[in-house]
């Protein structure tokens, strides 16, 4: 049967496209092309079974069955990995049938292939001479063809390659030749080198800027064309004010960018730092960041920094010194704005903030106004937190229609839809999270919204969900008492209480409802729904586990209002009221631009702090809000996040294991040098541009500083086990805040860094090293990704090499059962699922007592089981932390091997792929989910 008359396969999705023999083409090894033919797929595997099997009767129709089956397989796996220009080299597609043979436990067959394979090559190797490259043409957008110039292709190879040890341009080079073919598309030769580079990455990390550099030499083809540049290639201050010109032109930047000294602007470009990006940065970028018309990019790595900076100095008095400063910042990698700040900054509508915090309201108006914000504020790439908590719960009594109402899990369903619909603009899904408090009367059912089994009508598998818990409630645990449910219609302010208060309340609510003044209530032993809690937690990746009563008992706004629940990575703690949803304006400083090996840079670190600050505050004035609550809360209150990525690095740069006293101490110096910085920054800001409306009766205004609050969360608990030690001189800071003021009501949190990290190159947030070696898999496409600085420890000792390789895919990128590695590099490169997650709690304490908001904090946990469980977030409690984010298991997660040699004499990357029920893992955005970016 020949491939243009088979059926689509029924489990390939429907936006696959269509399966006609013209659009998919097969490239032979002597450079011919013919069309993609499945059946020779099938005759292949047929005579490879048969070989191993035999023909009888019985072994006919299972080989008969099974091959139909792979064959389907192995077309799927090609129609997903498919160039442009549907096309597919012979040998990828031996790649693949070798592969499903693995993946489906045929050992036998598969070695049976593989040794086929390898005799076949050595007979093409002997009976092959010499041949002069073949003469092949390109095809140009146009429809006209010219000679493919080969000296030209190596030649911009070597350029792509000058200056990076331990790559070379001929294995590209000879790469980038077996995919080529006659009449070949320009878009398919300028990838057929970018793909060549990236199978090399996981030889050689340099190979990654070897990749971008090339995919820049596409970029720039590009964007010159699309600026005017047809026939001439000009230098960056040439092209940027045409950049801008263009841009406007099309509606896609503010004409008030236009009114910027343009010349002084590009002047300050350094086209130099293209060369810092890495292949998954700049293509990360290229997908989903930068300007397009038509699908024809015209934004430059550094006309795009330069945009952002101008659109957050577009208010400035001086607006081209300051965008130059904000410029520098960004394109030197020290500081990277959120998300939506890269995606939207110098545009018509410059959205720019990243996280939206509502507390819905128990009418139904006010239930679907707040359905209605969350696709207004989705709509330009805001992540959501919704608190449900004032919502009442099933079987409550509806005064207005006299019946009983049916609890808030249908209009989380509703909210799940919407967020799917309303999807960021069309550049992601939208992402929102649902806090609940542990005392609603639907918890129960809140904890079952991520599950795979029950009544879909009540399940939300598009949606975050968080357990808000108070402290009573933890107390109740360890003590093994009872723990009282109610609908919040009868006990409404149970809501807005926290610590004493809530405690004596929510104890006068038990009584009435033992004396029957209560309808709706439920009893139950308190480690029972704990460990419930910790069940679903495990099985289905949610509900979170957050902590009401530090939250709002350490908030410096505790004067104006309650912090009702965090965001949707759990690091934003803000104040939300009918009136105010609360805004948070994010950026991460890159700690490993600002270590060296004799530690932390303290003089360039504040320097970076200090411009980071005003950048951010400039985003409360500039920014386009989509509903006037956020627009009130934000200018009231100017909160802004000032976080962290590279931790891992400077780790590594230290030299420090992360499972290690001296990391945690590390912890602590580095977030109390940040914290001290961006709290002194925001004090100049003050002293220039006036204090925050809300200032009066804040913490801040008593000289109460965020390790001050601590002991507001001490006498609340009756003690607290945290060390309270300190470096900097924070009395002369606390006086300075008390008597000048703050200019940002909050000015820290530690957000996911998902993408942002990749652009820069670096590791997420606070993470700990994932795998030493895998494959990344997001919007842009699959990478490998190995640890560039386990490779250079390795070439200084002599040990990396090919079986090093084969060895890291093995053992899913860990080093501990690879003998010949020193104990010094395993202690130091561990992987998270070999780190005690207690070491991750105490380094999170020690950051915690300096950051006024909180931070993405994900645990790992290599054996689950319930004891493990339940000792783990019991100790995030005690030490004070405010809230946790994903929990990720290993058994939660496949990992296929393959030790195929494809003909670059390169083994395949270990690739991560999620278990058919979703896990932690698979959806956690620490491992770069793409649909779980919105805060970076």
């Amino acid at each position: 049967m020949s491939l243009s008359t088979h059926p689509m396969p029924a489990h390939l999705p429907a936006s696959a496209p269509p399966f006609t023999a013209p659009e998919y083409r097969l490239i032979r090894r002597d450079g011919s092309v013919t069309p993609f033919d499945q059946n020779k797929i099938a005759v292949a595997l047929t005579k490879a079974f048969l070989a191993v099997e035999g023909s009888s009767a019985a072994a006919s129709r299972r080989i008969h069955e099974t091959v139909a089956e792979l064959t389907d397989r192995v077309v799927t796996a090609l129609l997903r990995r498919a160039d442009s220009g549907r096309t597919f080299h012979i040998e990828e597609v031996q790649d693949q049938v070798e592969l499903a043979l693995m993946r489906a436990e045929h050992q036998k067959v598969a070695r049976a292939y593989v040794l086929y394979r390898e005799e076949r090559a050595r007979e093409r190797q002997r009976a092959q001479a010499p041949s002069p490259a073949p003469r092949l043409t390109i095809r140009q957008p146009d429809g006209s063809t010219a000679p493919l110039d080969l000296d030209a292709l190596k030649r911009a190879i070597e350029a792509a390659c000058a200056g990076l040890e331990g790559v070379s341009a001929e294995p590209i080079f000879q790469e980038t030749l077996r995919n080529l073919y006659d009449g070949i598309t320009s878009e398919e030769f300028a990838l057929a080198q970018i793909m060549a580079a990236r199978t090399l990455i996981e030889q050689e990390p340099n190979y990654s800027f070897v990749s971008a550099r090339l995919l820049l030499g596409k970029l720039k083809r590009e964007a010159f064309s699309a600026t005017g540049f047809v026939r001439e290639t000009p230098d960056y201050a040439a092209y940027f004010p045409a950049f801008v010109r263009t841009g406007i032109e099309a509606g896609l930047l503010d004409p008030e960018l236009a009114r910027f000294d343009l010349a002084r602007l590009a002047r300050a470009l350094r086209p130099a730092r293209d060369d810092l990006f890495q292949f998954l940065g700049l293509q990360t970028l290229y997908d989903r960041y930068f300007l397009h018309r038509d699908d024809i990019r015209f934004e430059m790595p550094q006309a795009f920094f330069m945009r952002v900076a101008m659109g957050l100095a577009i208010r400035e008095v001086d607006r081209e010194e300051h965008a130059i400063a904000f410029y520098e910042l960004l394109s030197s990698f020290d500081f990277m704005c959120s998300t939506p700040t890269l995606f939207n900054a110098g545009t018509p509508r410059p959205q720019l903030s990243s996280c939206f915090l509502t507390s819905v309201p128990d009418d139904l108006d006010g239930i679907f106004k707040a359905i209605k914000d969350n696709a207004l504020l989705s709509k330009y790439a805001g992540g959501l937190g919704n608190s449900w908590t004032r919502v009442r719960g099933l079987g409550a009594h509806i005064r207005g229609t006299n019946g009983r109402s049916q609890g808030i899990v249908p209009f989380l369903k509703v909210a799940n839809d919407t967020a799917i619909a309303v999807n960021q603009g069309g550049k992601r899904k939208g992402a929102v999270c649902a806090y609940l408090e542990t005392w609603h009367i639907d918890i129960e059912e809140f904890l079952d919204l991520r599950k795979n089994t029950g009544d879909e009508r009540r399940r939300t598998h598009d949606m975050n969900t968080a357990n808000w818990i108070p402290d009573l409630f933890m107390q109740r645990v360890l003590e093994d008492g009872d723990w009282t449910l109610f609908s919040p219609d009868e006990v409404p302010h149970l809501h807005d209480l926290y610590g004493t208060a809530f405690a004596e309340a929510y104890r006068v609510a038990e009584e009435r409802a033992a004396r029957g003044e209560i309808k709706v209530w439920k009893r139950l032993r308190a480690i029972e729904l704990w460990r419930r809690m910790l069940t679903m937690l495990f099985e289905t990746g949610h509900p979170w586990i957050t902590f009401k009563d530090p939250c709002n008992l350490r908030s410096p706004q505790g004067h104006v209002g309650v912090v009702h629940s965090s965001n949707l990575c759990t690091e934003i703690t803000l104040n939300t009221s009918d009136d105010e949803v609360a805004v948070c304006n994010l950026g991460s400083v890159n700690l490993a631009n600002h270590v060296t090996p004799q530690g932390l840079d303290h003089d360039r670190l504040a320097r970076t702090v200090r411009t980071a600050m005003r950048m951010l505050d400039n985003v409360i004035d500039v920014n386009f809000y989509t509903i006037p609550e956020a627009r009130r809360s934000n200018l009231r209150h100017r909160p802004v996040g000032l976080g962290l990525m590279g931790y891992q690095d400077a780790l590594y740069a230290l030299r420090l294991p992360v499972g290690s006293d001296a990391a945690v101490a590390f912890a602590d110096e580095s977030m109390e040098a940040i914290g001290y910085h961006a709290i002194a920054a925001s004090c100049d800001l003050a002293a220039e541009r006036g204090r925050y409306p809300s200032f009066e009766g804040s913490l801040w205004s008593q000289g109460v500083l965020p390790i001050d609050s601590l002991e507001r969360l001490a006498e609340a608990r009756g003690g607290l086990d945290l060390d309270r030690s300190s470096r900097l001189d924070w009395a002369s800071l606390r006086e300075r805040v008390r008597t000048v003021g703050m200019r940002n009501s909050n000015v820290m949190a530690i957000a996911p860094t998902a993408t942002i990290s990749n652009i820069c190159g670096v590791s997420q947030s606070i993470e700990p090293t994932f795998r030493n070696l895998y494959v990344k898999a997001n919007m842009s496409g699959d990478f490998t990704v190995i640890n560039p600085a386990l490779v250079r420890d390795l070439k200084e000792r002599g040990l990396w090499d090919e079986v090093m390789i084969s060895d890291l895919k093995y053992f899913d990128g860990s080093l501990s059962r690879i003998d010949r590695i020193p104990d010094d590099l395993k202690a130091l490169y561990a992987t998270a699922f070999e780190i005690d997650s207690s070491w991750l709690i105490e380094a999170a304490a020690r950051r915690q007592k300096w950051i006024d908001q909180a931070q993405s904090l994900n645990l790992y946990i290599a054996t689950p089981n319930g004891r493990a469980l339940d000792a783990m977030y019991k100790l995030a409690w005690h030490r004070g932390l405010k809230t946790t984010y994903y929990l990720r298991a290993t058994a939660a997660t496949h990992v296929e091997k393959s030790t195929l040699t494809a003909t670059d004499g390169s083994l395949n990357a270990v690739r991560i792929t999620p278990a058919p029920v979703p896990s932690p893992e698979a959806l956690a955005c620490s491992i770069d989910n793409p649909d779980c970016e919105a805060c970076q």
